[in-house]
C-alpha cells in the first residue's frame, strides 16, 4: 500500500483530525529539545526487550516528529512524512478500538505497511509495537513505539511491560502540559510594573529553578504608599507554586482590606492575620514560608517592614554601605499562633532597598555565606543593573534554587 493509500486508509474524520492536531499544538512540544526524562523511557525499553530501536513521537497533521528516538536515523528536523509511518495507524486505532489501542506487527513485511520506506530490507524494521499517547481533550497526539529488525512476538508479560512503559511516557507528556500551563499562570500572576512612581525606580525579577517555583514577589499601591512582598515557600516545583499563590492572595487581600480602614493598622498585625489564615494549610502540607512584607511611605521615604524568617533584605546606602534589615520573626508555619513585629527604617535619597530570595546565595556564592550576596548588591546598587547582572549569572550557570530580586531606589533629589 502506497503512502497516499495509507493516508486515506487511516484518515480520521476532518473535525476529529482538526481537534487532534490542535491538541498536539497545545502541548507546545513540537521541535523542542530532547529531554532526559523521555530518553530514560526509550533506554529502558531497549534494555528490557533487547531491541535496537524505541521512540516517543508526536504526529502533526503532515509529519511524525520524534521527541526522543534511539536507534533510528532521521533527518535534521527529527521528523518523517506522516504518510511514511506505521504510527498513523496506531493513532487511528486509538479512536477505532480505544479499549485495546496497542498496534502489534509481529512481521511488518507481511502487513499492509510492507511498502512503507524503512520496512524490511537489510537492517529494516520487521517488528513494530505502538501505543497511542493522549493530549488535551483526550485526543491521540503521539505514540510510544518499539522496533526490531527481526520478526518477534510479545508474550502476555511483555505486553504488560510495554503498556506500563507507554503509561510512563503518557505521564511525562501530561507533566509537560501541566507544568507549561502552571508556568504560564505563575508568570501572569506576577505584578505589572508600577508605572510612574515619582522619585523612585522599581525593578523586579523572578527566575524559577524549574518550570514553576515557590518564590514570588508582589507590589501594589495602597493609600499609604506602596506594598512590596517577597516570599519563599519551602521546596520547589508545582506543590510550592500552589502554596505560593495562596500566600500571595492572602497577603494582598489582607493588605487591601486594611487599606480601606480609616485607622492605622500595624503591618505586623496584617502578617499575623495571614499566618493564622494559612496555619491549617501549612500544617497539613508540612510546609513553611519565609516572608518579607514592607510598605513604603513614598512621600516621607520610610519603609515599615515585617521579616518572617526571610533575612535577605538590605538597604544599599548612597555612600555604598550595605545595611541588612533584620527582625527576630520565624517563618510562617513553624510555630502556630506565632506573632511578628514591624520595624521602620528610612530610605533616603540615593538609597536602594533590595529584597531577594535565598536563590541569590547560590547564584553568587556557596548557597550559605551571605557575604558574597552583600558584595554583589553593593557593586550593583542600581535596580536596572542589579537585575541585569543577576539574569546574566543565571543564564551562565542555571540556578539550583528560585531566584527573586526586588530593588527599590529612591532617586537623589
Amino acid at each position: 500500500m502506497t503512502a497516499a493509500e495509507l493516508n486515506v486508509r487511516f484518515a480520521l474524520p476532518p473535525d476529529v483530525e482538526d481537534h487532534r492536531v490542535r491538541a498536539v499544538e497545545q502541548l507546545e512540544m513540537l521541535d523542542s529539545p530532547p529531554e532526559e526524562r523521555f530518553a530514560r523511557i526509550t533506554r529502558m525499553a531497549r534494555t528490557v526487550f533487547g531491541i535496537p530501536m524505541a521512540a516517543v513521537s508526536l504526529l502533526d497533521r503532515d509529519r511524525q516528529w520524534f521527541k526522543q528516538v534511539d536507534g533510528l536515523e532521521l533527518g535534521d528536523n527529527g521528523s518523517i512524512p506522516k504518510g511514511n509511518t506505521v504510527c498513523q495507524a496506531t493513532i487511528a486505532r486509538a479512536y477505532d478500538n480505544p479499549n485495546n489501542p496497542a498496534l502489534i506487527l509481529e512481521d511488518a513485511t507481511e502487513s499492509e505497511f510492507a511498502a512503507v520506506p524503512g520496512i524490511g530490507g537489510e537492517d529494516g524494521i520487521r517488528f513494530y509495537a505502538g501505543y497511542p499517547l493522549y493530549g488535551p481533550g483526550g485526543h491521540a497526539v503521539g505514540t510510544f513505539c518499539i522496533y526490531d529488525t527481526v520478526p518477534r512476538a510479545l508474550s502476555d508479560a511483555d505486553l504488560e511491560t510495554f503498556t506500563e512503559l507507554a503509561a510512563w511516557a503518557q505521564r511525562e507528556l501530561e507533566r509537560s502540559d501541566d507544568l507549561d500551563r502552571a508556568s504560564s499562570v505563575q508568570q501572569q500572576l506576577l505584578p505589572r510594573e508600577l508605572g510612574d512612581l515619582t522619585g523612585y525606580t522599581v525593578r523586579s525579577m523572578c527566575l524559577p529553578a524549574y518550570a514553576v517555583g515557590g518564590d514570588f514577589y508582589d507590589h501594589y499601591r495602597v493609600k499609604r504608599g506602596v506594598v512590596f512582598t517577597v516570599a519563599d515557600v519551602m521546596g520547589k516545583g508545582l506543590g510550592a507554586a500552589i502554596l505560593a499563590a495562596s500566600v500571595r492572595s492572602a497577603l494582598r487581600a489582607a493588605s487591601r482590606a486594611v487599606d480601606q480602614l480609616n485607622v492605622e493598622v500595624d503591618l505586623a498585625d496584617v502578617v499575623t492575620s495571614v499566618a493564622e489564615q494559612l496555619a491549617d494549610d501549612l500544617t497539613l502540607t508540612e510546609s513553611f514560608v519565609t516572608v518579607f512584607h514592607a510598605r513604603l511611605d513614598v512621600e516621607r521615604g520610610l519603609v515599615k517592614f515585617v521579616d518572617a524568617g526571610h533575612g535577605l533584605a538590605v538597604i544599599v546606602r548612597a555612600d555604598g554601605s550595605v545595611e541588612p534589615l533584620h527582625s527576630a520573626g520565624l517563618p510562617m508555619g513553624v510555630l502556630r499562633d506565632d506573632v511578628w513585629q514591624s520595624v521602620e527604617v528610612p530610605l533616603n535619597p540615593g538609597d536602594t532597598l533590595v529584597i531577594a530570595s535565598d536563590g541569590v546565595l547560590d547564584l553568587v556564592g556557596d548557597g550559605v555565606d551571605v557575604r558574597p550576596a552583600l558584595r554583589f548588591v553593593a557593586e550593583h546598587p542600581g535596580p536596572d543593573d542589579l537585575c541585569k547582572q543577576a539574569r546574566a549569572l543565571a543564564a551562565a550557570r542555571p540556578p539550583l534554587d528560585d531566584v527573586t530580586v526586588v530593588a527599590v531606589r529612591r532617586e537623589p533629589v
